[in-house]
């Protein structure tokens, strides 16, 4: 049987260079990258990064925006600012991340306290951004 339910499948970021990108969010994040083999080789048009068993983040690269047909000006999206994307972690995850960005030298915000979120307040988040420039949000949730 499928689980059918709704849920966020994948979000696309634009980058300049997806291999560099995906080097990032595994070694500094801790996502685990996919088709970066492929990638590489030509094989894949960008690569990816899991966020969970439903969720990954594509790693698009800028140079193709002007080959994007599917939706008209959707070219233009390219650099576009979206405010950012949260990751929602397990506490003890939280604190590996945090402790992983300042072993690789990322900037990050102070921590925040009680930021309201997809399920309810979140007693700690903080922020960070990827090489790219895409604003990242960290929480967890008690």
């Amino acid at each position: 049987m499928k689980d059918n339910t709704m849920r966020l499948d994948h979000v696309v970021l634009w980058v300049t260079d997806p291999a560099a990108a995906a080097d990032f969010y595994e070694k500094a994040v801790g996502l685990e990258p996919l088709r970066l083999a492929e990638y590489v080789n030509g094989k894949a048009a960008f690569p990816s990064v899991r966020v969970n068993e439903h969720t990954i983040i594509d790693l698009s690269p800028r140079a193709s925006a002007e080959r994007m047909k599917v939706l008209p000006g959707s070219a233009d999206s390219a650099g576009h600012p979206v405010n950012h994307i949260c990751l929602s972690l397990p506490s003890d995850t939280f604190d590996a991340l945090r402790a992983r960005l300042t072993e690789h030298g990322v900037p990050m915000s102070e921590i925040g306290h009680d930021s309201y979120g997809a399920r309810g307040k979140a007693p700690r988040s903080f922020y960070f951004k990827d090489p790219d420039g895409n604003v990242i949000e960290a929480r967890h949730y008690a």
